[in-house]
């Protein structure tokens, strides 16, 4: 059923389609419509069994998820920002838990100073957390990431958290046409949730308790080849989800004009005006190609490097700051092709705390890379200069 819908809403229904058994959340902007569209599912008798719980913090939701899914129930929260700052103490032990929890991260900058606009740095501060990290692009493809999140993450082989990252504002308040999945099509797709343990009062157990030296390593070596084996299962997931829909998003990268001599590379939203950028400067004989990362953790080394193998210069496009270094993806990408790849990386920091990155902007920034202007190594752009004044 193809409907004009906001983002929020394109998430809340794909959650219910997913049966969650227990939905737990703090409201904080951008995200607090995906929760609000849940609980009015709720309250109207839309979420079957399902337990809505509102809680006085995301601390507060982050902790009531693991013991629900300790439990055996399948979980979902949404959060942004500082909200998933608080929750970074407990969503670190769900991963070290190996609990299936799957969230919805609207990206939205950190203070100070405060800002509510979009950027990535919330969720780049967890991306050591041991947690799966997808990045959209637009509501059609957050609507479609949660089902398979689930499926993944409750895949015998993975068994952690999985975020689904969607630029916030940009995506979470714009009306776009979507397919909206039907209950059949996910039922077909996603299982009833069958947890590999969980506790019940008969049957106690112990999830994230004491590892003294001799045993603490080995679980963290066992969450790394986790995190591994993820990657070849959300490769089956994202084939399956492309037969079954018809809507192939691509594996853990989307290339765009593979036989390029420059590439840009970006996550998230930017990523549609880029495709227009980079169209409209092939036909005027440019050689230029688009990257989107999809999967930032686990981060697709071996795709980056067969992509990125015969290219003389890549500009990374990062929305938040390594501060002392340079964008978190750039590091990644750099560290990834090292020996593989002979390019030249042009690493810029754009569009923090929602600066606007119009297409003119995009544009001169690929002009100035491709036509030697530019020297490679990290830059701010399309910030103003200014002096600061320290009393």
């Amino acid at each position: 059923m193809r409907k004009v819908v906001r983002g929020f809403y394109s998430v809340a229904y794909s959650v219910k389609l997913c049966k969650p058994n227990v939905i737990c959340a703090y409201p904080i902007t951008p995200q607090t419509e995906i929760v609000e569209n849940l609980a009015a599912m709720y309250a109207n008798g839309e979420l079957g069994d399902a337990e809505y719980i509102t809680a006085e913090s995301e601390f507060g939701a982050a902790s009531t998820l693991v013991g629900a899914s300790a439990a055996g129930a399948r979980v979902f929260s949404a959060t942004c920002s500082q909200g998933l700052i608080l929750m970074s103490e407990v969503l670190f032990n769900a991963a070290g838990m190996r609990l299936p929890i799957v969230l919805v991260n609207t990206n939205r900058a950190l203070s100070a100073p405060l800002s509510i606009w979009n950027d990535h740095q919330d969720s780049m501060a967890m991306r050591d957390a041991g947690i799966m990290q997808v990045y959209v692009e637009n509501n059609q493809e957050a609507h479609d990431m949660v089902p398979q999140a689930y499926k993944v993450a409750e895949d015998r082989r993975v068994l952690l958290p999985f975020m689904v990252c969607m630029d916030g504002y940009k995506l979470t308040h714009a009306y776009e046409p979507i397919d909206l999945l039907d209950q059949e099509t996910v039922d077909s797709f996603l299982p009833p949730y069958e947890p590999a343990a969980y506790m019940t009062t008969k049957k106690p157990l112990a999830f994230g308790c004491y590892a003294p030296p001799h045993i603490y390593m080995e679980l963290r070596v066992a969450m790394q080849q986790a995190m591994e084996r993820a990657k070849e299962v959300m490769s089956e997931v994202y084939r399956e989800w492309g037969e079954l829909t018809g809507r192939d998003w691509g594996g853990h990268i989307a290339v765009d004009f593979p036989d390029s001599r420059i590439f840009v590379v970006a996550m998230g939203s930017v990523v549609g005006l880029l495709r227009k950028v980079v169209e409209e400067l092939r036909r005027e004989g440019q050689s230029v190609g688009l990257i989107k990362i999809r999967t930032f953790r686990p981060f697709p080394v071996e795709e980056l490097r067969d992509a990125l193998k015969d290219a003389e210069k890549v500009i990374v496009l990062d929305r938040s700051v390594s501060f002392g270094y340079e964008g978190p993806v750039s590091i990644d990408l750099k560290s990834a092709i090292y020996g593989h790849s002979s390019a030249e990386i042009y690493s810029y920091a754009v569009g923090l705390g929602g600066r606007d990155m119009p297409k003119d902007f995009l544009e001169k920034l690929i002009r100035d890379v491709a036509e030697g202007r530019e020297e490679p190594g990290f830059a701010f752009k399309g910030y103003h200069e200014f002096e600061e004044v320290i009393p």
